[in-house]
């Protein structure tokens, strides 16, 4: 049985930020995912390996097997359902806030459906369902602050963080709908067979997590 450990991480602000964390549990990459054109990246420890893909597949690879650990913010695991998958530490980085926003001072005809782009499909018609609405979801996949500015739509559903791009382009944050950070993620499956190690290196994660907010 291998014990060796496979971590999926996306690029950017999450790698970034988790690192340290990484560090902390005797993990360091050789390689850096912003200059080198390798998927898979050797550490320092002969059986850890990064996988590092984009921020939307994390929960996939890990919920299928494909790695047995994750880093993947709170949005995507609303997004894809979680399925699979324990949910065991909040890393508390990469914070923002899951928000609807639409144009300032914006009244709305309640006697129409009120058209909602995002690319979080799944979690903007739960929140609507939540709240008793129908609405029509439009699906985009970048530049949401202009579906309502063309027309297209009459709010959005997005990730808020100082919230300047929204203000910029004459909108404002709405409604609150989740505060967001990035998750551990661990695979079922791999939790059992790798018991042992797969604890062991969440209580560094979780170690390092306290001393970083002491």
């Amino acid at each position: 049985m291998t014990t060796g450990l496979t971590i999926a991480l996306s690029k950017g602000r999450i790698y970034k930020e988790t690192l340290p964390l990484l560090a902390h549990a005797g993990i360091v990459p050789k390689d850096d995912p912003e200059t080198s054109r390798k998927l898979i990246l050797d550490t320092n420890l002969d059986d850890v390996k990064l996988v590092i893909i984009r921020a939307t597949d994390v929960p996939t690879y890990v919920q299928y097997g494909a790695a047995d650990i994750g880093v993947a913010g709170k949005d995507v695991l609303m997004e894809h359902g979680g399925e699979g998958l324990y949910e065991p530490v909040d890393l508390q980085i990469a914070k923002c806030r899951l928000m609807t926003a639409g144009p300032v001072n914006a009244v709305h005809d309640e006697s129409k459906r009120l058209i909602i782009a995002t690319k979080f499909v799944n979690c903007a018609r739960r929140y609507y369902a939540e709240q008793g609405k129908q609405v029509e979801i439009i699906k985009l996949y970048g530049s949401m602050e202009l579906a309502p500015l063309v027309g297209l739509a009459d709010r959005i559903v997005d990730l808020v963080d100082t919230g300047n791009t929204l203000k910029a382009n004459g909108l404002e944050p709405m409604e609150h709908i989740a505060d967001i950070s990035s998750r551990l993620v661990v695979n079922k499956a791999a939790m059992k067979m790798k018991h042992e190690r797969i604890k062991a290196f969440m209580v560094e994660i979780e170690q390092a997590v306290k001393e970083r907010n002491a």
